[in-house]
C-alpha cells in the first residue's frame, strides 16, 4: 500500500515540475520579439504560403473554372485600318484587341471570355470584345448558349459589363487586387485560341504597369508615334485621366481568346480581369496584363447604376519623373508626377496646385510613375475629396485636399493633347479697341514710379475702349500680361491670351488697375 502511494506521489510530482516547466517556458516565450516568434514559428515549415493561399491549385481552379464563359460576337462590318508603320508589336496589339486580321468590310465572328459576378447573370469582360457586336452570345460551362446584352462598356479602362437572363449561376468571389504581391501565385482562365476552359498558373511579374495600348487605341496612333509623345511628356488622355492602364503583370500564359478571362490569387478569388499581352508573335511570350479588380469594381457598379462610367478628374496634365526628364525640367527630384499644366476650371486649380508642383503621393502612398495616381482617381467619383502630398515649385512639401470635378470643356481640350497653358486667340485688334497710343514721358513714369508704359491720346466713340469708359491721359503698362511702350507693343500683345480675354493693367490718378474688358 505504502509503494502504491510512493508511485502515486512520484507521478503526481513530476506532473507538477512538468506543468511549472511549460508555465516557466511560456511566461519566456514572452520575452522573445515578433520577429524572432515568426523566425522560430516558421523555421522547421518545408512549405511556403503566401499571403494569397497555398501553392496547390485544385480548389482554385475547381472553383472558379464553371464560373468564367464564353463569349462570341459578331460584327456586321470592321472599319479597315488606315494606320500604317505599326511593325511586328502594333499588328500584335491589333490581333490580340481585334481578333485578329480583321480588315475586310464584312460580317465577321471572335470571341473572348468572361467572368460570372452574379447568380443572376452580370457578366465582366473586356470593351474590346464586345465593342460594336451586333450579336452576343455566352456559352457557359454546361455548354448551354444564351444571348447577353450590353450593361455599360468603357474605352478608357477596357472593361464592360453584360448580363444574360439567367440565374443559380456558379460566380466567382471579388478579391482584393491591393493586397497583391509581386511574385505571388495566380491562375489565368479562359477560353485561349478558342480552346474549351484552360487554367494557367504563373506568377505576378509586376504591379501598376503602363503600357499604353489604350492611349494608343483609343488616339489611333502607332506604337512609334506613341512612344515619340511618351518621351516628349506629351501623352495624350493624361490630363483628364481618360485612359487608365494600371495593370497587374503576369508570366501565367495569356493568349488570344483570354480576353475578359479571370485572373485569380490561389485562394480563387478575382484579382484582375485579362486584358492583353506584349509579344512579337502574338502568343504568349510570358509578358500578360489584367485590369486590377479594384478599379473594375467601380467601373461595373457605375455600368449598373448609371449605365456609364461617372468619372472625377484632379485637372493637371503631368508627366512621370526620372533621372532625364528631371534633368530636361531641371528638377532635383527623380519621383513624382511633375505638373505641365493646371485645368483652369478643375479640382487642381482650386486647391491651390501650380504648374511646375510635384504630386509625390496619393492618400499617403508614394508616386512613383502615373499609373500610381491614375488607378486610385478611377475608383472615385466626381465630388469625392483626395489626398495629395504636393512638392510646391519654391520647394516646400504640402498636404492639400482635391475634391474631384467632372469632365469640363477645358479638361475635353486636353484630353485631346491641347497645352492649356498654351494662348489662345481674342479675336481683338488695334482697331477694336478704338485708342490711340503715345510712349509714357520720362515725367509720367516718374509721376507714377513705373518703368515704362504708353499713354491713351485719343479714345473713338463707339469702340471697345469708350465702352469701358477708358479716357485720354490713362496710362498702360500691360496688356494680357506684356509689357507695352509703344503702339506696336500694344499691337502685338493684343492677338493672344490664356484665356482669349484681353486684361489691360496701368495707373491713374486714382491709383493701379487692371481691367478685363472681354
Amino acid at each position: 500500500m505504502k509503494k502504491i502511494g510512493l508511485i502515486v506521489f512520484a507521478a503526481f510530482l513530476g506532473g507538477a515540475v512538468a506543468i511549472g516547466a511549460y508555465k516557466l517556458l511560456e511566461r519566456n516565450n514572452d520575452e522573445y520579439s515578433l520577429t524572432e516568434k515568426q523566425n522560430m514559428m516558421f523555421a522547421n515549415n518545408p512549405v511556403k504560403i503566401s499571403s494569397a493561399g497555398t501553392v496547390d491549385f485544385v480548389q482554385a481552379a475547381a472553383a472558379v473554372s464553371p464560373a468564367v464563359v464564353h463569349i462570341k460576337t459578331v460584327s456586321g462590318t470592321t472599319s479597315a485600318s488606315t494606320r500604317s508603320g505599326g511593325g511586328d508589336m502594333a499588328d500584335m496589339f491589333e490581333q490580340f484587341f481585334r481578333g485578329g486580321g480583321g480588315r475586310s468590310s464584312v460580317p465577321r465572328a471572335s470571341s473572348g471570355s468572361g467572368v460570372i459576378l452574379t447568380a443572376d447573370g452580370y457578366i465582366v469582360t473586356n470593351n474590346h470584345v464586345v465593342d460594336g457586336a451586333d450579336k452576343i452570345e455566352v456559352v457557359l460551362a454546361n455548354k448551354r448558349k444564351v444571348s447577353a446584352k450590353v450593361i455599360g462598356k468603357d474605352k478608357n479602362t477596357d472593361l464592360a459589363l453584360i448580363k444574360v437572363d439567367v440565374t443559380g449561376l456558379p460566380f466567382v468571389k471579388m478579391g482584393n487586387s491591393d493586397n497583391v504581391q509581386v511574385g505571388e501565385w495566380v491562375l489565368a482562365v479562359g477560353f485561349p485560341l478558342d480552346l474549351q476552359t484552360t487554367v494557367t498558373a504563373g506568377i505576378v511579374s509586376a504591379k501598376a504597369r503602363n503600357i499604353g495600348i489604350l492611349n494608343r487605341e483609343n488616339n489611333s496612333l502607332t506604337e512609334e508615334e506613341y512612344m515619340e509623345m511618351q518621351r516628349t511628356g506629351k501623352v495624350p488622355n493624361r490630363a483628364a485621366n481618360n485612359a487608365i492602364e494600371s495593370y497587374i503583370q503576369t508570366d501565367a500564359a495569356i493568349n488570344p481568346g483570354n480576353s475578359g478571362g479571370a485572373l485569380v490569387n490561389s485562394n480563387g478569388e478575382l484579382i484582375g480581369i485579362n486584358a492583353a499581352i506584349a509579344s512579337q508573335s502574338g502568343r504568349s511570350e510570358g509578358y500578360g496584363f489584367a485590369i486590377p479588380v479594384n478599379l473594375a469594381k467601380k467601373i461595373l457598379e457605375d455600368f449598373k447604376q448609371y449605365g456609364e462610367v461617372k468619372r472625377g478628374y484632379i485637372g493637371v496634365t503631368f508627366q512621370a519623373l526620372d533621372s532625364d526628364v528631371a534633368e530636361k525640367l531641371k528638377v532635383k527630384d527623380i519621383n513624382g508626377l511633375y505638373v505641365n499644366s493646371v485645368i483652369p476650371d478643375g479640382g487642381a486649380a482650386a486647391a491651390g496646385i501650380k504648374e511646375g508642383d510635384i504630386i509625390k503621393k496619393v492618400e499617403g502612398v508614394e508616386i512613383y510613375d502615373s499609373p500610381d495616381l491614375q488607378e486610385k482617381i478611377g475608383r472615385m467619383r466626381p465630388g469625392d475629396k483626395v489626398n495629395l502630398a504636393v512638392l510646391k515649385a519654391d520647394g516646400g512639401l504640402k498636404n492639400v485636399t482635391v475634391t474631384l470635378k467632372p469632365e469640363s470643356k477645358s479638361m475635353e481640350l486636353a484630353s485631346k493633347g491641347v497645352d492649356m497653358n498654351a494662348n489662345k486667340s481674342t479675336g481683338i485688334s488695334l482697331n477694336d479697341l478704338g485708342a490711340s497710343f503715345t510712349p509714357a514721358s520720362a515725367a509720367i513714369k516718374s509721376k507714377y514710379s513705373i518703368s515704362g508704359g504708353v499713354v491713351v491720346t485719343k479714345v473713338e466713340p463707339g469702340k471697345l475702349f469708350d465702352y469701358y469708359d477708358f479716357g485720354t491721359g490713362l496710362v498702360i503698362t500691360k496688356i494680357n500680361g506684356k509689357a507695352v511702350n509703344s503702339t506696336a507693343d500694344v499691337e502685338k500683345a493684343l492677338p493672344t491670351s490664356k484665356d482669349g480675354r484681353i486684361t489691360v493693367a496701368g495707373v491713374s490718378e486714382r491709383g493701379v488697375f487692371a481691367i478685363t474688358i472681354q
